[in-house]
């Protein structure tokens, strides 16, 4: 979400209409408006927002045909507006507008945070003792989310409490079968190997579903999370799915993006899988974690669903990233990567 590009037709916005919304809904709001979008973000298309007063950032559906339950802009909206009293560290939100004949889709506005965006877990340009409490900022926020009172924050009806996993081997199963285009063996294993070996589910809190280093912003200056971004796939579950979602990194070679396999140690800064591990179980009172093998082959299965999804809609024309067709190219190596960690787990 760094950098902004030029507004292409398909995805244009009607700044009259727009700006009727936001002067009815948004305390504050003064016009002109104006506009660009993001570059990042494969799902839901996002923008800036500019008046002469203050930034915004628009959040919107995809036009055109999308999968059931997918882009689901009202719940990112719904637990972005829960959690930012309690402080945790999300934009303010300004309002929801699910009338889709205000600009063609759904959409929320929210604040436009200012600050840094790491998109390479590596750091390279870091010190490693700025590695080291960046990396430690990402894990005491991700514990202080499941440590969240959800129900306090008005989220206790978000999600169903138990059998997270369950429900979620089946979403991703059916998701990936709406958007399948081709046969691919790793995958028919693991929906076959995934719902026979479930892990029992101990504890409930907020899911983020996506958290890792480029979905947060830092502080300008100092290694704080100012703000987790995307939560388009959050809900109630098992804190572990996003726990171990982020130890994906400590398995996945360095790409230039969250993979930071091998570069752990006092060398770089960067906390071993075990010291992310004491710090995790220390801040939200356990006395370990289980086996990952089976979390990490659930994670990179459910990744495998999503990038289908994403090549669905270019197939379709509707993939809102010009990163889309990059990513798609890898989802045959994460079906067979996630095969590799069910084996591991005794497939």
């Amino acid at each position: 979400m760094v950098g902004t590009i030029e507004v292409g037709d398909k995805d244009r916005l009607d700044l009259d209409t727009l700006g009727a919304w936001m002067t009815a809904n948004v305390p504050g709001y003064a016009g002109p408006l104006t506009y660009a979008k993001f570059a990042g973000g494969q799902s839901n298309p996002t923008y800036r927002l500019d008046t002469p007063e203050r930034a915004y950032v628009l959040r919107r559906k995809p036009f055109g045909p999308i999968l059931p339950s997918a882009h689901a802009v009202d719940r990112e909206y719904r637990v972005i507006a829960g959690l930012h009293p309690t402080g945790f560290p999300v934009p303010r939100p300004y309002g929801l507008c699910e009338d889709a004949a205000v600009i063609g889709s759904a959409f929320y506005v929210m604040e436009m945070v200012e600050g840094r965006t790491i998109w390479d877990g590596a750091m390279p340009d870091a010190t490693p003792p700025e590695r080291n409490a960046h990396y430690e900022a990402m894990v005491d926020t991700l514990a202080a989310l499941h440590n969240t009172d959800y129900a306090a924050a008005g989220l206790g009806e978000y999600g169903k409490p138990g059998n997270y996993f369950e429900r979620q081997v089946g979403r991703w199963t059916k998701q990936y079968r709406a958007a399948e285009t081709e046969h691919m063996e790793s995958v028919e294993r693991l929906i076959e190997w995934l719902p026979r070996t479930l892990p029992e589910q101990t504890r409930t809190s907020i899911v983020h579903g996506d958290y890792r280093i480029d979905n947060m912003i830092f502080a300008p200056s100092e290694p704080r999370v100012i703000a987790v971004l995307d939560w388009e796939l959050s809900t109630l579950g098992d804190p572990l799915a996003d726990f171990s979602y982020l130890l994906m990194s400590w398995v996945t070679e360095p790409e230039g993006r969250s993979g930071v396999l091998g570069m752990t140690g006092p060398g770089t800064g960067i906390p071993t899988i075990e010291q992310v591990v004491e710090r995790y179980c220390a801040a939200t009172g356990r006395d370990g974690v289980p086996d990952l093998n089976w979390y990490f082959a659930y994670n990179l299965f459910r990744l495998t669903g999503i990038v289908q999804g994403i090549k669905r809609r270019i197939i379709d024309g509707t993939a809102s990233s010009a990163q889309a067709e990059k990513t798609v190219a890898k989802i045959h190596g994460l079906a067979d990567a996630a095969w590799g960690f069910a084996v591991k787990a005794g497939a």
